[in-house]
């Protein structure tokens, strides 16, 4: 029976693999173009920035996180009933007690980020305080918790680093390819240059399509993984179950909805819940709502 720490082993091999994963398409796009414009110092840069974006990626995503959704801590005095909520949650996980955000948003919702549980922050919106009960919050925020046991949130933060970056980086080398002085020669190596050219576009029309579908992927897993560890931990899944029905009932979208961060919300900050069509449910960063109700109730 899958528990709260069930899949940290692999969540943390998925964070390395990914971080892997993009230092070497960095350093690929790098020696590509570093060839077809015969310039070495477009690989000394490519590698730089492969390695400052992993550290940065590592210690500084979940700042940007809290700064992309405008959260801001949440007073204790003011909001005491739900810092006890965490408080007690956390207890009963057997985690430190995260940092309690606020988002001031009339729009039901709620995410974790953070490293490592040390280090996590759980926010909440102030639609979602007013449209549930305790008990659903309750639900809502032993799935936020049990993202932090889970250890799977930190591969979803760097995700919004590393696979924004990688997008710029292959727009950035789309540009130098139309726009910049690609050298040729006509001695012999003008079919392997037309062969790297071609390499280099697809890398960089592949890398962002990639880096997308692995974040897709992952977000929706984590949220079924999450919907039963949080169900498992408050013993009460109609909470959770209930908590989704109105949330995604709530037709309005987030006032600083962000495709960056979209997946790491509970829920769709775009608005609306359902999700129908098979290529529409391939690019969603959430599970329909309604399937995941299912699965709360047993039905």
């Amino acid at each position: 029976m899958a528990t709260l720490y069930t899949h940290q082993d692999s969540n943390i091999r998925k964070t390395w693999v990914l971080m892997t994963a993009f230092f070497i398409v960095v350093i690929g796009l790098g020696w590509v173009f570093s060839f077809v414009f015969e310039d070495q110092v477009i690989l000394f840069i490519a590698v730089f920035l492969a390695v400052f974006m992993n550290i940065f990626a590592y210690w500084n995503s979940h700042k940007l996180v809290i700064w992309t959704s405008g959260a801001k801590e949440a007073p204790e005095k003011e909001f005491q009933e739900l810092h006890n909520i965490v408080e007690n949650l956390a207890i009963t996980a057997g985690l430190p007690k995260p940092k309690v955000y606020i988002i001031s948003d009339g729009a039901p919702n709620a995410f974790a980020t953070g490293r490592d549980p040390k280090h996590a922050v759980v926010a909440v919106t102030t639609g979602i305080l007013r449209l549930l009960s305790r008990t659903e919050l309750e639900g809502v925020l032993a799935h936020e918790l049990s993202h932090v046991g889970n250890r799977d949130m930190l591969v979803s933060t760097i995700v919004v680093v590393l696979v924004g970056f990688v997008t710029l980086l292959s727009d950035f080398f789309l540009r130098m390819t139309i726009h910049g002085g690609i050298k040729s020669d006509n001695r012999g190596g003008g079919n392997l240059q037309l062969i790297m050219i071609v390499v280099g576009f697809a890398l960089m029309i592949l890398a962002p399509l990639i880096a997308q579908l692995m974040h897709f992927a992952i977000s929706r897993k984590r949220e079924f993984l999450a919907d039963a560890s949080g169900a498992l931990l408050t013993r009460y899944p109609e909470g959770l179950a209930s908590a989704l029905e109105k949330i995604g009932s709530y037709p309005r979208p987030m006032a600083r909805a962000n495709h960056a961060i979209a997946h790491l919300f509970i829920s769709n900050p775009f608005g609306g819940g359902k999700t129908s069509g098979f290529i529409t449910k391939i690019f969603s960063t959430h599970p329909p709502i309604e399937e995941r109700v299912r699965v709360l109730r047993g039905q």
